[in-house]
């Protein structure tokens, strides 16, 4: 016991449970217990386990599958005097004991703890207790020395019970609390008493407190004993659970050998390298990249707003001169944007505009000031309400549009305070600024000068939100959702660190931030940011090489693409093509539905940047979830399963009619094709080429080539009937593995699930390509799986012809396709759809073959 570490932190004041694992977990990764990336294991094992054992502890612990994360065993351990909810009930932790097990060495932590906890007097102190010693000799006091001082109280001791069966515990890591909440769960439908014996102790199988106080490492030998009318069935029941999860233990630990040894096979520059720095913070890797710099916070202090009134008219003016002075500002930052070719920046602020005549907040504004308050105070106010109900729509890019909403409302403010030349001090940056924030605004973001900044790292935010979008765009590396832990204490916490103006690492690759990294460290960093810019160089040098296996297959590269600046730069990064062109921006960045003519010019831009490569446009993609005022659409209980995409444009004449009247017009001027969403039918598909060839006739337009989404287990299931009626498939990977796993991808507990590599996706991809080859139509993939090297190879190797994807994306997916022979891929494919998971299916990528070392 005394030979395992303990890290504390007293006084802390997490704001909910995912901050206090992830507090707990900082302190393990600083004292080198555990790779970051660990974080995010402990954050997964809460999602699927109650780690809350009682008395106000909870152990968090990570996932099986990530031990080869830990680096050697060490406890953390976070006190919470005022305590912090655990779950969903009312449950109050007060000592968070987060455990990283390099072996079974902790088990004997977690019989200690089962211990402590039946002394209440004992945890009530060491919840309030200023000395750190205090809750480490607890942890870690030889039990054959009795406990600490006021310690616990004796267990009862227990007996065996005649009917028993022997068994050898086969855990690699020993008894631990997920594996003991199973037992504990089996036994107790029983009515029998259940025992398990350990050596000299006995412990009630339905207490999971009590069989962690076994501290059954691996190896132990156990005694199950039972008595009662259903002794006998609850003793080969859990027997059975034992022996099902010992099974299922071990396979997992394999995994994660193997996980291990493709971070080494994969030859990556970064491979399993963890810098030493003060702190570090594990988010969502957003946009890649390595860079060093110095941390910036690049939004100021809240606006404070007090409620002042001087009269109903005067109110009225002031607001009417902020809201006019916001117009002009943004007026001229999308004038300077688009003159300096920024043409995603400069849409930014012209959909700003439009957000300043919003009539719900203009309405609420104008009553809240007859009423007798300040305008200022009542911009504020609706402004507040009208973010926070963006934020809880279901659709993730709606939600995100929330952060324009609030850049907006804050810009108005800084005008009615007087502040309105109080723009973000962009010029007070360094040179080298890494960009920290809540949630980076927009406003922000698209006045990045890529000269100055370096990356961005927010506390908030997802993939889907404009930080993001405008970070791969910029080809600046960035991390979402690190954590409150990035931002400035509200609370004034001493301990908490003061990042600004520190040297970082961002690592946009692995979703990580370095802060105060050593000295060896940056070398290491600098190291090998300059192998990554050599490879880098590489393949942007070989990026317009087609991507031909070593045995003389050629696959089509091309990027999803919305606007015609965008085409131009996947062409100019190597795409052949634009595969999936998403129209469903054209009405949801304006107020308004867009005319045929509106579109017309955006779909004929794009065909002219195109220069004669092919165009995929999807018509209209919305649905219920996507709750935009001017399109009226029905509130639907499950919107997921309700009018979406192409069953939205059956009903719809005047949204489908107008946007296939503008395709036919732009396909003058160069090949377009033009494909469905969401079909899940044969009806469907022949309903919308009537549809298609009615306007066609009218306008006298040649014919296009016609396709349709693969998003739903249906349409890949009747592809050899889909197949004889378009011309081409495009597989949907995000949605499309959705609908397979019956996961919401935004669902806060089950979005981890969503896994493209999931086997039964890509069974569902081997039967829709081979419905296709039934009538010779080629089959692409433009979901998030084409862009990934591992996903883009099983694709390949599954049969897809075409690979649309980020124009980050292409060069890398290009070079790892030329490095490999068709028949390694389709073999690889093949081993992949006779595995059981994903994470299985991901261990396949240890095969791949590295690039070159530079």
């Amino acid at each position: 016991m005394s030979t395992i570490p303990v890290e504390v932190r007293l006084g802390a004041a997490p704001h909910n449970r995912e901050d206090a694992v992830r507090a707990a977990g900082a302190l393990l990764a600083q004292a080198g217990h555990i790779q970051p990336a660990y974080v995010d294991s402990l954050l997964q094992r809460e999602k699927v386990a109650n780690t809350f054992l009682g008395e106000g502890l909870a152990i968090p612990h990570g996932m099986v599958e990530d031990k080869h994360l830990v680096r050697r065993t060490g406890l953390a351990v976070l006190q919470v005097p005022a305590g912090v909810r655990w779950g969903d009930d009312a449950k109050q932790a007060h000592l968070v004991v987060a455990i990283a097990a390099a072996s079974d060495e902790h088990i004997q932590v977690l019989r200690r703890l089962t211990r402590l906890m039946q002394g209440g007097a004992l945890m009530r102190r060491l919840a309030t207790t200023t000395d750190a010693d205090e809750i480490v000799r607890a942890l870690t006091a030889d039990e054959a020395a009795g406990p600490a001082a006021g310690g616990a109280a004796s267990i009862p001791a227990l007996e065996d019970f005649p009917l028993g069966r022997e068994l050898s515990l086969n855990y690699p890591n020993g008894l631990h609390a997920r594996p003991a909440g199973e037992w504990a769960r089996v036994a107790g439908r029983f009515s029998a008493r259940v025992h398990v014996r350990c050596g000299d102790t006995v412990a009630d199988a339905k207490s999971v407190a009590a069989l962690l106080g076994l501290g059954a490492g691996r190896g132990a030998q156990l005694r199950l004993s039972a008595q009662g009318a259903d002794a006998a069935a609850a003793l080969s029941t859990l027997n059975a659970t034992i022996q099902r999860l010992g099974d299922e233990e071990s396979r997992q630990a394999e995994l994660s050998a193997a996980r291990q040894a493709q971070a080494q096979g994969l030859g990556s520059e970064l491979g399993d390298w963890q810098p030493t720095a003060r702190h570090t913070f594990t988010g969502i890797a957003a946009s890649p990249g390595l860079v060093v710099g110095t941390l910036v916070q690049a939004e100021g202090a809240a606006l404070e707003v007090d409620d002042r009134f001087t009269t109903i008219a005067e109110e009225a003016a002031q607001l009417d001169r902020a809201l006019a002075a916001a117009l002009a500002q943004l007026q001229q930052l999308a004038a300077d944007a688009q003159a300096a070719g920024r043409a995603e920046q400069a849409a930014i602020f012209t959909a700003h505009q439009g957000l300043l005549q919003d009539a719900g907040v203009l309405q609420a504004v104008s009553r809240s000031v007859v009423q007798g308050h300040g305008a200022a105070w009542s911009w504020r106010h609706a402004m507040a309400e009208r973010v926070a109900a963006q934020r809880a729509l279901a659709d993730a890019t709606l939600a995100a549009r929330a952060a324009d909403l609030q850049d907006v409302g804050e810009r108005v403010l800084r005008h009615l305070l007087g502040r309105g030349d109080e723009d973000a001090a962009v010029a007070a940056w360094p040179h080298d600024a890494i960009l920290l924030a809540d949630d980076l605004s927009p406003s922000v973001t698209a006045q990045i000068d890529t000269s100055r900044v370096r990356g961005f790292c927010t506390a908030r935010g997802g993939p889907t939100a404009h930080t993001a979008i405008l970070a791969r765009a910029l080809g600046l590396p960035a991390v979402v959702a690190a954590g409150p832990g990035v931002l400035p204490s509200a609370s004034g916490d001493a301990a908490a660190p003061h990042l600004a103006g520190a040297v970082a690492i961002l690592d946009g690759y692995r979703g990580r931030l370095y802060v105060g990294p050593s000295e060896t460290a940056l070398i290491e960093a600098r190291e090998r940011m300059a192998r990554l810019a050599r490879r880098q160089e590489e393949e942007a040098r070989t990026r317009q090489q087609p991507a031909t296996t070593t045995d003389g297959h050629t696959v089509e590269i091309a990027a999803n693409a919305n606007r015609a600046d965008q085409a131009a730069k996947a062409l100019e990064a190597g795409a052949e093509g634009v595969g999936l062109m998403r129209t469903e921006f054209l009405f949801l960045e304006r107020d308004t539905v867009p005319g045929e003519d509106d579109q017309y010019e955006v779909y004929r831009a794009m065909v002219e940047a195109l220069q004669g490569k092919p165009l995929v446009v999807r018509t209209l993609d919305i649905g219920g979830d996507k709750q935009v005022p001017h399109l009226d659409l029905p509130v639907e209980e499950n919107p997921f399963l309700g009018v979406r995409g192409a069953r939205l444009a059956l009903k719809r004449d005047d949204l489908l009619v107008p946007q296939l009247r503008a395709l036919y017009r732009a396909a003058h001027h160069g090949p377009l094709q033009v494909m469905f969403p969401m079909i899940s039918t044969v009806e469907e598909v022949l309903t919308l080429r009537q549809r298609m060839e009615s306007v066609r006739a009218e306008l006298n337009a040649p014919a296009v080539p016609v396709g349709i989404m693969i998003e739903v287990p249906s349409a890949a299931l009747i592809a050899d009937r889909l197949a004889a009626h378009v011309d081409f498939f495009s597989i949907g990977t995000n949605d499309l593995t959705q609908y397979t796993l019956a996961v919401d991808r935004q669902h806060p507990e089950l979005a981890g699930m969503a896994d493209s590599l999931h086997p039964a996706v890509l069974r569902l991809i081997e039967r829709t390509v081979a419905g296709a080859r039934q009538h010779r139509r080629w089959v692409g993939v433009c979901g998030g799986l084409a862009g990934e090297p591992l996903g883009a190879a099983l694709l390949v190797g599954l049969g897809v012809d075409e690979l649309s994807m980020s124009t980050g994306d292409i060069g890398t997916v290009k070079a790892l396709l030329r490095r490999h022979g068709l028949a390694e891929l389709q073999a690889l494919a093949r081993r992949a759809l006779q595995v059981d998971t994903a994470d299985e299916v991901r261990a396949l990528g240890a095969e791949l073959r590295p690039a070159t070392a530079p």
